[in-house]
């Protein structure tokens, strides 16, 4: 092959490469692009392959793909915009997670509606270093004889020189580069390692203490944010390198019982944080004091918001690792609620799985991910994907909650109730000490109608733990509201650190209810998130199932805040 040809090889792709490209990557499980935005990129393709070269109008887009009329206007109707963005989301994502593997890719260019189909970056790079080797742009002749090199001119010389001092600053170049490339590629984190010791103040309650510490285990292991690490006896025996090591004291008297605790971390021996959890004893059996004392240790030391995944998220200075890192992110994001975050969170994953394919984790909060960036918009929420993923992961780790609360949102939002109540129940019974379970749970509980269940897993979600999960308080925050008790569901409200619209509609609502002053900024509030909450709330709210007389509950208050608004807008004229 010429030089000119690897040119070619490099910049250009045949009507039939392009076509089959576009079909191999429509049909990729992979590229989470909705149905909608598959037809559009396959309409532009398309329309590209026919000889189209200046870009495709908006207008033809929206009658041949979205089915709008002819009286369609791009100017106040933005939908096919919002489409092409979500589309060449889905694309970057998708390439950045597999891309490095693919000879073609196709791109959207900003600013015109063209399908465009390159030589991905790596298979360019390889052409060049072929054509170099070819045309000897690198390489000269190894040696040559003592009286050959004596004839040649010195201007000959000089350049044969340049030309070899040439290709070493290329050679240190490129392994520099390659240097500077394996330094920058993110981190693969995995779940922390924890031991767990327990000693008793009194020597007659150490059985006791022996017991609690094996319940302790027993509960710890069950999460799936920590590896517990087994702990050596023997002659031998000796410290084993862990992450963190969590050591605790026993305390007994006649009114409770007591333990002091603190985490280390394993490796500088550095005091993180400690406290201590008490139980009252209340008349209560020995058993049922352990097990609050095991409960309430497990939830602070082992849930996303605990402990050890707080201090393992914040290691992740650069927030770019992928593994066990990177899955954290997710599920604070989730938990967060906030569109953006839930979405900046996908790329990692997706790269996760690319690295680590059988890891339950990564594709129980990616499916996850995928439903909730989209809230749950049916044109634009791929369930079955969702599902596969979830599926798949409680095929990879049967006994993972992680993998069933994923499970029981895919197939709550795609409106598979009953289905996603025992998905629900499952992962409760896995472990009934998670936080995160009994508070998603609780949501879909409550928007099934079961309200008195939900605020009872609410209530427990919410006790002993170093965060309350949002959907806890939510559900708490509802409740109140449907009780009208419009100050409790307004101190709720205002407790959850999130952006997510439906808690600043309860926040507006409830000082709506109550005529305060506050509920013209609280309404505000609500219209940055979504300024046309009048009609989109409803619908919003539809799609994540909530019960139609919450929503027209809330919609009262904000009748209520909105008249709130208009006489401190007259007061102030």
């Amino acid at each position: 092959m010429t030089a000119s040809e690897y040119d070619a090889a490099r910049t250009e792709v045949g009507l039939d490469e392009a076509r089959g490209e576009l079909e191999r990557l429509l049909g990729d499980a992979r590229f989470h692009a909705t149905d909608r935005a598959k037809r559009i990129l396959r309409y532009i393709a398309e329309k590209c392959f026919e000889g189209e070269q200046t870009g495709v109008k908006a207008y033809a887009i929206a009658l041949d793909v979205l089915n709008r009329s002819e009286r369609f206007d791009t100017g106040s109707d933005p939908i096919v915009r919002i489409e092409i963005s979500r589309l060449r989301s889905a694309l970057a994502n998708y390439y950045d997670a597999y891309g490095a593997t693919l000879e073609v890719i196709v791109q959207l260019p900003v600013g015109r509606y063209l399908a465009v189909f390159t030589r991905s970056a790596a298979i360019s790079a390889s052409c060049d270093d072929l054509r170099k080797q070819e045309t000897g742009e690198i390489a000269e002749p190894a040696a040559r004889s003592a009286f050959e090199t004596s004839e040649r001119a010195p201007a000959s010389r000089g350049r044969h020189s340049l030309k070899i001092g040439a290709a070493l600053v290329i050679l240190v170049a490129a392994g520099s580069a390659g240097a500077l490339i394996f330094k920058n590629a993110p981190a693969t984190t995995s779940r922390p390692s924890v031991s767990v010791s327990m000693s008793s103040a009194d020597d007659g309650k150490a059985a006791e203490a022996d017991s609690t510490l094996k319940y302790l285990v027993a509960a710890l292991s069950q999460f799936r944010t920590l590896d517990i690490s087994a702990k050596q006896v023997g002659p031998r025996a000796g410290r084993i390198e862990t992450s963190y090591e969590i050591q605790m004291k026993y305390y007994a008297d006649d009114d409770n019982r007591t333990i002091w605790w603190q985490v280390v971390d394993g490796r500088d021996r550095t005091i993180l944080k400690s406290g201590i959890d008490k139980v009252q004893i209340d008349g209560r059996s020995e058993v049922a004091v352990r097990d609050e004392l095991v409960s309430a240790l497990a939830k602070r030391f082992a849930s996303t918001r605990g402990i050890i995944s707080n201090l393992e998220a914040h290691a992740d200075t650069s927030s770019r690792s992928l593994g066990n890192a990177c899955i954290l992110r997710g599920e604070i994001a989730l938990d967060e609620g906030g569109r953006q975050g839930i979405a900046a969170s996908e790329p990692c994953l997706q790269r996760t799985l690319v690295a680590q394919p059988n890891n339950a984790d990564a594709m129980a909060v990616l499916s996850r991910v995928l439903v909730a960036r989209t809230g749950a918009d049916p044109e634009s929420t791929d369930f079955d994907y969702a599902t596969t993923l979830a599926n798949r992961a409680v095929s990879v780790d049967p006994r993972s909650d992680r993998a069933y609360v994923a499970l029981m949102m895919a197939h709550f939002y795609a409106g598979k109730t009953e289905t996603a109540i025992a998905a629900g129940n499952k992962a409760l019974a896995i472990n009934p000490n998670n936080p995160d379970v009994l508070a998603k749970l609780a949501g879909v509980l409550y928007s099934s109608g079961f309200q008195k269940a939900a605020v009872t897993l609410a209530e427990e979600a919410s006790n002993d733990v170093e965060a309350v999960p949002r959907d806890a308080r939510i559900v708490l925050a509802l409740d109140a509201y449907g009780r009208e008790d419009w100050s409790n569901a307004s101190l709720v409200s205002e407790q959850i650190n999130c952006s997510d619209f439906v808690v600043r509609a309860i926040r507006a609502a409830s000082l709506g209810e109550m005529a305060s002053p506050d509920a013209a900024r609280s309404l505000a509030f609500l219209r940055q998130a979504m300024p046309d909450y009048k009609t989109a709330m409803r619908t919003s709210m539809e799609r994540r199932r909530y019960p139609d007389d919450v929503i027209a509950g809330l919609e009262k208050g904000l009748g209520k805040a909105e008249v709130t608004e208009s006489k401190l807008a007259l007061a102030t004229d």
